[in-house]
């Protein structure tokens, strides 16, 4: 599915991937997808959207984000909205959809294939646009996590569906032992 000379792009939906790894239980490290997809064709972009809390002192996702400028990723970002749902609940709401699909719409006339990391089904319209347009399409997620993370018509849509479980080993960051007093 992937050819040398095809100019590839990577769109990562970091909220949606980062659940799919924990599912399986493993965590992603950035460095080794790069060179993963680099590997596989001519990488013209590596894209990962993301929401930051506002006004939080430190965000878990911080350094990452600033790790991923560093090393070669366009990252987006947009203020998380937070808010009370109807129970009373804290919510926090931070959807880079739109964001994702206009980049990928804007890029689309200079790719061969776009690899989107994610199994939000609200993409499928965007995958079959990439599509019009003759551009290939692969979707990373998982279907081996209970339940599974990826739409079934996201899957159906994509030219090819790559099992997140199945880049473990290439992309998958080695555990780390856990730190305690024994």
């Amino acid at each position: 599915m992937f050819y040398k000379d095809d100019r590839l792009a990577i769109f990562i939906d970091g909220a949606n991937l980062y659940a799919a790894a924990k599912s399986l239980g493993f965590d992603i490290d950035y460095k080794l997808l790069r060179q993963e997809f680099d590997r596989r064709g001519k990488l013209m972009r590596a894209y990962y959207y993301t929401a930051l809390m506002e006004g939080e002192e430190y965000s878990p996702i911080r350094p990452l984000v600033d790790w991923l400028h560093y090393n070669g990723y366009c990252v987006v970002t947009k203020p998380a909205k937070e808010y009370t749902d109807t129970m009373g609940r804290r919510k926090v709401k931070g959807n880079m959809d739109i964001e994702l699909t206009i980049d990928a719409m804007q890029l689309a006339p200079r790719l061969d294939h776009a690899v989107l990391f994610s199994g939000d089904g609200d993409f499928r319209p965007l995958i079959e646009a990439l599509q019009r347009q003759g551009v290939r399409v692969s979707v990373v997620s998982t279907i081996r996590s209970q339940p599974p993370m990826i739409a079934d018509d996201l899957r159906r849509q994509a030219d090819n569906f790559i099992e997140l479980d199945a880049l473990r080993d290439i992309i998958g960051r080695p555990p780390r032992e856990p730190q305690g007093d024994e």
